[in-house]
């Protein structure tokens, strides 16, 4: 498919390691997102657009809380990424979701959706506000919008005894920014819902923290999916020492200060679409 905006503006890339980090960092956020997707009233039955599927972790899990008489419809402009989550689906014996390789702004409209959802995709897009005004034209009037979306704050407060933790994260963040992405997701999403004449959402923002494996390993594997970026945006490592050794001296920095480890922060956002 050719390149356009969108595809452009998703900086994480899209190789097969990358997608391996994916399924990982999937593993660890599912119980917040699934939670967040339930309050929101995301349930059996529902037609609902999953947006930024990738490998499809949320499509699967929006598939189990619609059940079988609900669809669930993923899009992505990833191809191979698509094509992993159909697989997927197919070992998981899912028949009600299904995936389409296609931009916000060419969301399927065939029909009303009950909801549309995405997590950690708003950010990467040109213009969130504007995107979350395309996604919401193809929800029906009581429908649900909802998202999860980063907040780097919280993530940075969790690791502010943590020194090189908090380079990483540093900068991964100065790395988003200068790709592009949104770093304010909170605003982003508040505002633009806002502005769209719906009711203020409901928010809420969630760090996972813990000691186990996946999140003590989370942020060095996102450190070195953005770290092929750092010579084409000018930014410099060197201040994280031996790459070859820095996961063993993150792992070590937790150990030495008998420390917990932080994922990104989540902040969750929905609302409901008025009537008129």
């Amino acid at each position: 498919m050719p390149a356009t905006s969108e595809h452009k503006s998703y900086m994480l890339g899209t190789t097969d390691e990358e997608h391996d980090r994916l399924l990982r960092q999937a593993a660890r956020l599912e119980p917040f997102t699934e939670r967040l997707f339930r309050d929101a009233g995301i349930g059996p039955g529902q037609r609902v657009l999953d947006v930024g599927s990738g490998v499809g972790d949320v499509a699967f899990l929006v598939a189990r809380l619609v059940g079988p008489t609900g669809e669930v419809i993923g899009i992505d402009l990833d191809g191979s990424a698509l094509e992993k989550a159909r697989a997927r689906a197919s070992q998981l014996g899912l028949r009600n979701v299904r995936f389409a390789e296609s931009e916000v702004s060419t969301a399927p409209t065939d029909a009303p959706f009950d909801a549309v959802v995405g997590r950690l995709i708003l950010q990467f897009l040109p213009d969130p506000a504007d995107a979350l005004r395309s996604l919401a034209r193809t929800v029906k009037p009581g429908g649900v919008v909802v998202f999860h979306e980063a907040n780097w704050p919280s993530f940075l407060a969790q690791a502010a005894h943590l020194p090189l933790r908090s380079l990483c994260g540093s900068l991964i963040i100065e790395t988003f920014r200068r790709s592009g992405a949104s770093t304010d997701m909170e605003l982003a999403l508040f505002r633009g819902l806002l502005n769209m004449g719906f009711s203020p959402p409901e928010l809420r923002l969630e760090t996972p923290i813990g000691n186990d494996p996946e999140t003590r390993r989370w942020i060095y594997d996102l450190f070195c999916s953005v770290r092929r970026r750092f010579d084409e945006l000018g930014i410099s490592a060197t201040a994280v020492g031996d790459i070859d050794t820095l996961a063993n001296r993150l792992e070590a920095e937790l150990d030495t200060t008998h420390s917990y480890a932080a994922c990104i922060g989540l902040v969750g956002a929905w609302v409901r679409k008025p009537h008129a």
